[in-house]
């Protein structure tokens, strides 16, 4: 197996990220963000076979299409998030994303997991065979992640992280859509302590 993971840092935040899965031939790249040329730069002469969208928020999703053209790739998002897609941009995505759906690329499986709440159509992609799981805006390593500022649906957010990545063996690593890397382990730890703080974490303490 000679598949790889490269991290690209996107866009006018230090801490967004796009990843690239992929070997020396072929790649898929998940959440492009806003700036294609730094993908493009990071994939060089490798073939793009797919564009994944975790969510429709337009810093993951802004560069997609620029990504996606240049070798005819199509892009995939979860059929939930089409309206804040639209926000972006007027074409529709290729392919919608549906749990247990999966993209294969360069030998590895890569699964789609349901994980609403920061969006409705949120998903992670889970990677057994590397190990990692990219979650996107569902999870990161500060915990489940806000969306300017605030928790649109933290419940079904926190929900999604206990049903869907919670039970991923404790060693995957969570690449996320913004800052370091941590792991389903320090998930596991801390994951109490947000369903404890739920009230302050959502700004919903007077509902």
């Amino acid at each position: 197996m000679d598949a790889r993971i490269d991290r690209v840092v996107t866009g006018d935040w230090a801490d967004r990220n796009a990843w690239v899965i992929g070997d020396d031939d072929e790649v898929i790249v998940v959440d492009p963000g806003r700036d294609g040329r730094v993908v493009l730069d990071a994939v060089g002469d490798r073939e793009i076979i797919a564009v994944i969208c975790t969510h429709g928020h337009a810093d993951h999703v802004e560069a997609a299409w620029e990504v996606a053209e240049r070798d005819e790739a199509p892009v995939a998002l979860h059929r939930k998030d089409r309206l804040i897609w639209s926000e972006v941009h007027d074409d529709s995505p290729d392919i919608d994303m549906e749990e247990g759906g999966a993209f294969e690329v360069a030998g590895v499986t890569l699964d789609v997991l349901h994980t609403p709440g920061h969006t409705p159509g949120s998903v992670s992609i889970y990677c057994e065979d590397l190990g990692v799981v990219f979650s996107g805006d569902a999870l990161s390593a500060d915990g489940p992640r806000p969306h300017d500022g605030e928790f649109p649906d933290f419940a079904a957010q926190l929900s999604a992280i206990g049903a869907e990545l919670l039970p991923l063996p404790v060693t995957t690593r969570v690449l996320s859509g913004h800052g370091e890397e941590s792991t389903v382990a320090e998930a596991e730890q801390r994951f109490d302590s947000w369903f404890a703080a739920r009230p302050e974490i959502s700004g919903d303490a007077d509902d």
